[in-house]
Parts: structure tokens; sequence; C-alpha cells
């Protein structure tokens, strides 16, 4: 199960000063984390019911804030069989003031993956850093006529009237993710192919709706012989290894993300398996251990 470099055996060069994929093996499955970027974020959207003294005081252990900080962005790259899935977007470039995000397409091709091969796409849900990088007319046109993207029954039908009354997000940000979620199904809605809890994707890939943060939001189990990996979406960031139980402004339901969050946590921390997660830093791989009645994460070694 060691991390390999496997989707791309002799991709083309990069400019980039460090690596932006990671590549690793999920038995007979191959995963490819690959870094969308980064988001410039309050601080204060990730404590959204904390005493400000208490967030301050978490970020300064973590050397960061004490206002605001950078939000990793990841997506994956899956291939089990003869279909490649691309689980998540990312943010796209169409919008204005987030340079550094919006990089996942451009980091795919340049990891010798064409747009073209691409079967089966997945979305955890449908805010604009899912599903943004699917919206360019550049990136439409080079997608397969028959590809098939996955998303909970549950999650369309709330972005049909969006309700952000439990959300404490920064304005205009609530109303971009209902423009944007808006254009998607316009776009897409004779592509899309919806489930209700579970969905066998292709052998081995299975997505699954937790709800929580949204009401359709959904985790990806990739599993292929002894080897397991979780794709946790947005339930998981790094504050919630310490504090679970603190909200997240993006959440729609923050006491159901809550449980959701614990219970997934058990679940990685009791099974051993490899957690990946879309704001966790990148390469965003790596294993939870129980910490009394917390969570600790274990990063992984890299293998290169």
């Amino acid at each position: 199960m060691k991390p390999d470099n496997i989707l791309n055996p002799a991709g083309p060069a990069s400019d980039e000063l460090v690596p932006s994929r990671y590549a690793l093996r999920i038995g007979d499955i191959e995963v490819l984390v690959i870094s969308d970027g980064v988001l410039p974020l309050p601080t204060e959207t990730m404590s959204t019911n904390v005493d400000p003294a208490e967030r301050e005081a978490w970020f300064k252990t973590m050397f960061l804030g004490p206002d605001a900080f950078d939000w990793a962005l990841n997506v994956l790259v899956v291939r089990s069989g003869d279909q490649t899935i691309l689980i998540d977007a990312g943010l796209g470039g169409q919008f204005d003031g987030f340079p550094r995000a919006g990089q996942s397409l451009r980091r795919i091709e340049a990891a010798g993956i064409d747009l073209g091969s691409v079967t089966d796409v997945v979305l955890t849900h449908m805010h604009m850093d899912h599903v943004g990088g699917l919206l360019s007319e550049d990136v439409k046109s080079r997608l397969r006529p028959d590809l098939r993207i996955h998303v909970s029954a549950a999650e369309v039908e709330f972005w049909a009237a969006p309700d952000f009354s439990r959300t404490d997000m920064p304005d205009p940000v609530p109303e971009v993710l209902r423009s944007t979620a808006k254009q998607f199904l316009d776009q897409y809605h004779n592509k899309l192919r919806t489930f209700a809890d579970e969905q066998e994707i292709a052998p081995g890939v299975v997505a699954r709706r937790t709800g929580g943060h949204t009401p359709g939001h959904s985790v990806i189990s990739v599993s292929s012989g002894k080897d397991r990996l979780t794709f946790a979406g947005d339930l998981v960031f790094p504050v919630a290894f310490d504090h679970p139980e603190w909200h997240n402004g993006f959440e729609h339901d923050p006491e159901e993300s809550v449980r959701v969050r614990v219970r997934l946590l058990r679940e990685a921390a009791a099974s051993g398996e490899w957690l990946v997660a879309t704001h966790m830093p990148f390469p965003s791989v790596g294993h939870v251990a129980l910490n009394g009645d917390r969570f600790r994460w274990v990063a992984a070694f890299w293998d290169y």
C-alpha cells in the first residue's frame, strides 16, 4: 500500500516549485491526489461557535492566523478497471480574488491525464470549490459526451432552493454558492446519475451520503484487497482533530456535521484506513488515531 508515482510515469515537465500531485495504490486501484491550490479564509469560519480567544490560541499553536489562513483544496483521480474517475472538480478559474486556487484540472493534464479519458465524476457536494472546475467552456469542450456525474439526490434537491439560515459565511459567498450550483445544474443536468444513500461507481469505489455539511454531502470509499481509503470531502479539516465540536461556517447543519464527523473519525481510527479530505494540507494522506476523547492526525511519510 505504499505511495507510488503510478499515474504519471512520464508526464509533461512542470515549472512549479513543489509537486502538486501525489499517488498511491489501494490494492489494484490507483489513486492520485491533486492540489487545487489554496483559498484565503478568515479564521473565524473554522470556529463559529467558540470564544475568539480560544480560536486565536488554537491557531497560534498551529503557527497560523490570527485573522486569516490558507485553506487547502484537494481533488482525487481514481483509476479502477477501465474507469477513470474524478472526485470533485475544484474551484475553477472564473472567480475573482482566488488566484492561488482553481489549479486542479491544469495539474491533471500536467500529470499526463487527458480530460477526455475521464469516464465518471463524483461530487461530494455542490459547493463552488467542488463543481466550479467543470464550468469553463474550455473544460466542457474536452469532456467526453457520455460522461457520468454522480451526486446524491438529496444534494440536487437541496440546491433547487437552498437554505443558508444555519450557515455563517462571509458575504457574498451564499449568493455565489447559489448561482454556481444553478449554473452547474443547468449545464450538466442531463449527465447526472443521482443516488439515494449509496452507489458503487466502479469496482471498489463507493459513494455514500452522510449529510451534515450539506444535506446531500457524500464521502467516497476506495477499497481493494486489504487496503482502504476514504475521501471525506468537507467533513474533516485541520481543527477537527483537536476540536471536532467546533462548527465550520459553511456547514448547513452544524450539529449534524459534528455527529457525522466524530463517527467518521472513529471509524477511520478503528479501521486504520487512509484518510484524505478536501481541506487538509496537501497531500492530505494520513491515518486517524485516538487521542483520549479527541483525535490525532498521523500524516503519511512521503515516498519519493
